[in-house]
């Protein structure tokens, strides 16, 4: 029976989470799902990240209880504007085969496992949206942006020659053993740094680091390289690979830095002027960069620094606690906001008075108080970390203001040193 009245799955479709046992089942559904022929080397990883309640599935009797939808959530935590966290439900493995689209069961897994985030204490939902028109429906919205450079070591003329770099410090290359045990301690520091990062789980390092594999994560090996202080401890890392590439008898190789951890700015200098002295590379790539990095600036000519991947929304935020949320990141002001808000669950919708202090703390309480600005949940997830801003939304008609000057105000209090951003895809 597809659906029922009100487009939820109909009594042929049974939407539950799965068994330990299930999961060669439920990953071969994720193979069709995402258009790729299944291997079931994948299954290792599935069972590394396994969780009861947390893998689900649909499964229709009606062609043999097959498997034609997959969802996946786990714990996180979220970095926001101030270096607190949020405890985050990560969603994520979000299929439906393209038999049976239309017929509510993304719907009916992502409310299921909201509602139990919920009940879990998760303060917010995450996810990397692979379309763009899904998700806002559930009150998601587009949280960071992510970019990429391709630099010219020709035409941009290297790393400016004062840029600052620790005194004392080295670069070492590691192996993947060290990797694994060195890495998470350091991106566990780097993170609390950064709004819009979350947490790496063990299974993350074995899979980027090829300890195991996953259809459609290509991994290779590359280079990995940490750089330490004038005591031995390790302030940065970078994971680069080279491709091999001639111009007749010239190099015409390309750097891509795959990941890059700096937990302050003397250790990026350092790791990018390592980066641009590798032999026989003419050009450095990187995939994703937070879209206010300087790295174009730290170079003599700017201009050698061209866009490689267009800026887009990756991490998308779904506020599931309001008062909770804006009570746990800092404020660039003090002052009072009224937010009229709607959610399409409900959960946080109502109208909201945002008081901050001059120490950067806030709090969100229930008011009567006449709006300033109407937006939905999935608006303030946009606003929340810093990489969106309430007069951009106001002038393409994503929000609606009702006291003059009020979106300014939301701009003024919401302000942040850094665009929140995120590396990491999951």
């Amino acid at each position: 029976m597809g659906n029922d009245a009100h487009g939820r799955p109909g009594q042929d479709i049974e939407i539950r989470a799965i068994t330990e046992e299930e999961i060669p089942v439920w990953d071969r559904a994720i193979a069709r799902g995402f258009l790729r022929p299944h291997i079931a080397d994948g299954t290792e990883f599935r069972r590394l990240t396994f969780e009861p309640g947390r893998f689900l599935a649909a499964f229709d009797r009606a062609d043999g209880d097959r498997c034609v939808a997959t969802f996946r959530s786990f714990d996180a935590e979220l970095t926001v504007p101030g270096n607190g966290t949020l405890p985050v439900d990560a969603v994520t493995a979000v299929t439906v085969n393209s038999t049976h689209r239309r017929r509510g069961l993304l719907s009916g897994m992502m409310r299921q496992d909201l509602a139990a985030a919920r009940e879990r204490g998760s303060l917010a939902a995450i996810l990397i949206a692979a379309e763009y028109n899904i998700y806002g429906r559930f009150g998601y919205g587009p949280a960071t942006r992510a970019h990429g450079l391709r630099i010219d070591l020709l035409r941009s003329g290297g790393l400016r020659a004062d840029l600052p770099v620790p005194e004392g410090g080295r670069v070492d290359f590691l192996s993947l053993e060290e990797v694994r045990k060195l890495g998470p301690e350091l991106h566990d520091r780097w993170r609390l740094t950064q709004p819009g990062a979350i947490t790496r789980s063990p299974a993350w390092w074995k899979l980027h680091t090829g300890e195991v594999t996953l259809p459609g994560y290509d991994w290779k090996e590359g280079f990995y390289a940490a750089h330490r202080d004038a005591d031995g401890v390790i302030t940065g890392l970078i994971w680069y690979s080279v491709d091999d590439t001639w111009d007749g008898a010239f190099p015409n190789c390309t750097l891509t830095v795959n990941d890059f951890l700096a937990l302050d700015r003397p250790t990026a200098n350092a790791l990018w002027r390592f980066a641009f002295s590798v032999d026989w590379v003419r050009h450095v790539a990187v995939g994703n960069l937070s879209p206010d990095d300087p790295l174009p600036l730290l170079l003599n000519d700017p201009r050698g620094a061209k866009p490689h991947e267009e800026i887009c929304d990756f991490l998308w935020l779904r506020l599931l606690d309001l008062p909770a949320a804006l009570a746990a990141r800092s404020y660039a002001a003090p002052g009072r906001l009224v937010l009229q808000v709607t959610d399409p669950e409900g959960w946080t919708a109502g109208r909201w008075a945002l008081e901050t202090a001059a120490d950067g703390t806030g709090r969100c309480t229930p008011t009567d108080d006449p709006a300033d600005l109407t937006l939905d949940i999935g608006r303030v997830g946009s606003l929340y970390l810093g990489a969106e801003s309430a007069t951009r939304l106001l002038a393409a008609g994503l929000l609606t203001e009702h006291r003059p000057g009020a979106a300014a105000t939301a701009d003024l209090l919401l302000r942040t040193p850094t665009a929140g951003w995120n590396p990491d895809g999951f």
